[in-house]
């Protein structure tokens, strides 16, 4: 069974920054896709960044010009680099893999912006 581990949560000060990594074990398949969701409370799992095969990368209006995304299809690890961090961005992420046609899902790290 496919795994997505992310680490780098926790809390941070606004304007301040953070960065998530993800890595996908236990298959030998390289990825065809990934991305970061998040989900704040009471609100429904949004999609905040997404990178291609092709390295097209597209990003939710809130984060454009504040998050980066980059990984490496091949050894299944993305990063979200997370700058100027606004209260809003308070939410758990989540990574997700797209590999040989299935969506697979990280459990999650909490990100907490606030003073």
């Amino acid at each position: 069974q496919v795994q997505l581990e992310e680490s780098g949560g926790g809390l941070v000060q606004p304007g301040g920054s953070l960065r998530l990594s993800c890595k996908a074990s236990r298959t030998p398949f390289s990825a065809a896709g990934m991305s970061w969701y998040r989900q704040a409370p009471e609100k429904e799992r949004e999609l905040v960044a997404s990178m291609t095969i092709e390295r097209t990368r597209n990003y939710a209006d809130p984060v454009k010009g504040r998050f980066t995304i980059y990984g490496d299809m091949a050894k299944k690890t993305v990063t979200l680099e997370m700058n100027s961090l606004k209260p809003e961005d308070t939410a758990i992420y989540y990574c997700k893999m797209n590999i040989r046609g299935e969506h697979y899902w990280g459990r999650g790290t909490q990100v907490t912006v606030s003073t």
